[in-house]
């Protein structure tokens, strides 16, 4: 058994929640002990919801176990659809209430209540999150969706946003407004914003528009078989792919897509003389494979980056990463253990990661700066301010959120490199504040330090502040590259003239 810190997703029952708390009159009762109502967490804290998402549990606790489980859920059940009316509920049961095998499903069926009622099986041993979402959304369209007859006019499903979803609200925004843009009419937007009884008229679409394949290409498989609606496959995240999902949409409605005219800035600055600073960065992707898969050809294509590692955390789509990690010539990594990643991280010296909340910590631990493009996230990723990842103004967006750490790094770099120079001393005052001067610098030489009993090398005063005018995304890289070339030279001490000959070395 291996015990993790951090995990990139929940168990499956999460991904139901978010289903649940992205929708209206939806109702989810969940038979879970005690504690695992830690949940609610997520939404009110996390993504500062002013309410809690829609959810009852039956929190059992051990003594409960002795006794009827299956009664208190039935009971919780009855109390909910009284107390909240809901048009629809769905019922399952959490990872801990799962071993004891008290059939929400079939519990909820024999009360007879007048609402659709849909069981949830959703396996919180051998599946996680990202499932929970995408089984839940299937199960309440399959169940809800009624045949009807087309729309006059041409109109689309946009299907995928949940809660808890990184930049949802906002994708979904601006990808209306291309749409609506265009002359095609929005007929319903879901999981977010949709109420069971909207589901019903999933069918009135001609097509749909698939935002997010982790939470809805399984229901927009089904609903292109039963309901004759194809779908999208471009996901419109950075310049090109927005260009090729305008032109689907083009191709699926007949309508004529608008350009996007000066709403895009990124094209400009990548061309311009001060995008130079960034072309040949080597950059490191981790995240679901959606972003995954957008960043790095956003990264390569759009910013002039270089892939030197790229990997996903949902195995149901390994097969995808691998073959793009493959054309981009990189190893694909498939994990779910931040540990691995870590170690790949370290072993690729990337100057850049683009990753989640996760790598974000790696990176301050390592050294290099970190760009979030996916969930997991933290509080910061859920801004007040319009900001989405999809469409023209979400590949500025982007822009801004990758240039900046290495920029801000730059800058920072500068910084260090004059941090002994009278003005930028650490103990002179601000220039506009008149200043003030500096303590006199200590020139006396520090004593050698002597190698430990193990053997290990040592860095030298004098060298370990020459190492600190090293760029500081490149810095770990070469005390790395050091260190191998002064066990190589039998030494025990690295000292100045060390690490130039070292660099020197790699340089040949």
């Amino acid at each position: 058994m291996k015990l993790s810190v951090w995990t990139y997703e929940g168990p499956p029952h999460i991904g139901a929640m978010r289903v649940a708390t992205g929708m209206t009159g939806l109702h989810y009762v969940l038979h879970a002990p005690q504690g695992d109502t830690y949940a609610d967490l997520l939404f009110t804290m996390i993504e500062r919801r002013n309410h809690r998402p829609p959810v009852t549990y039956t929190t059992f606790q051990a003594r409960d176990l002795g006794a009827d489980t299956a009664n208190l859920f039935k009971i919780s059940c009855l109390e909910a659809y009284e107390r909240f009316k809901p048009e629809a509920l769905i019922v399952g049961a959490s990872c801990t209430a799962e071993l004891i095998q008290d059939d929400p499903g079939g519990l909820a069926d024999s009360m007879g209540l007048p609402v659709p009622v849909i069981p949830l099986d959703l396996p919180s041993y051998q599946r996680k999150e990202n499932f929970g979402a995408s089984e839940t959304f299937f199960q309440l369209a399959r169940r809800l969706a009624a045949p009807m007859d087309k729309t006059p006019e041409v109109s689309c499903n946009i299907l995928g946003p949940t809660g808890l979803g990184y930049r949802h609200r906002d994708d979904v925004t601006e990808i209306v407004h291309l749409i609506e843009e265009m002359g095609v009419s929005v007929n319903l937007v879901a999981p977010m914003g949709a109420s069971p009884n909207d589901l019903s008229k999933l069918g009135q679409a001609h097509f749909n528009v698939l935002l997010y394949p982790e939470i809805a290409e399984e229901t927009c498989r089904w609903l292109e078989r039963s309901h004759g609606q194809p779908y999208t496959k471009t996901v419109p995240i950075g310049v090109g792919a927005t260009h090729e999902f305008l032109a689907e949409i083009e191709a699926l409605s007949g309508a004529a897509a608008p350009a996007p005219g000066d709403r895009l800035r990124l094209p400009w600055y990548s061309s311009s003389v001060d995008s130079t600073y960034l072309t040949g960065k080597r950059v490191f992707l981790f995240g679901d494979a959606t972003h995954v898969k957008a960043a790095a050809r956003i990264a390569r294509e759009e910013m002039g980056f270089e892939l030197v590692g790229m990997g996903c955390y949902n195995r149901e789509f390994a097969r995808d990463i691998r073959r793009l990690a493959k054309d981009y010539g990189v190893q694909a990594l498939i994990t779910d253990d931040y540990l691995e990643v870590e170690e790949a991280i370290k072993a690729a010296q990337p100057e850049m990661i683009l990753g989640t909340q996760m790598e974000r910590h790696i990176g301050k631990r390592l050294g290099i700066p970190c760009a979030v493009i996916s969930a997991p996230v933290h509080v910061q990723d859920y801004p007040a301010r319009y900001s989405p990842q999809m469409g023209w103004e979400g590949a500025n967006v982007i822009f801004d959120t990758w240039v900046h750490p290495l920029v801000m790094g730059l800058e920072e770099h500068l910084l260090h490199m004059f941090r002994d120079d009278f003005e930028f001393h650490d103990e002179a005052g601000p220039s506009h504040h008149g200043g003030h001067a500096p303590r006199a610098i200590d020139e006396a030489p520090a004593p050698l330090p002597q190698p430990d009993a193990q053997g290990a090398l040592i860095w030298q005063a004098d060298a370990e502040k020459e190492l600190r005018k090293v760029p500081f995304f490149v810095r770990g890289k070469a005390r790395k590259n050091t260190e191998a070339f002064a066990a190589r030279q039998g030494l025990t001490a690295i000292s100045v003239d060390t690490l130039y000959e070292a660099k020197a070395h790699y340089a040949r």
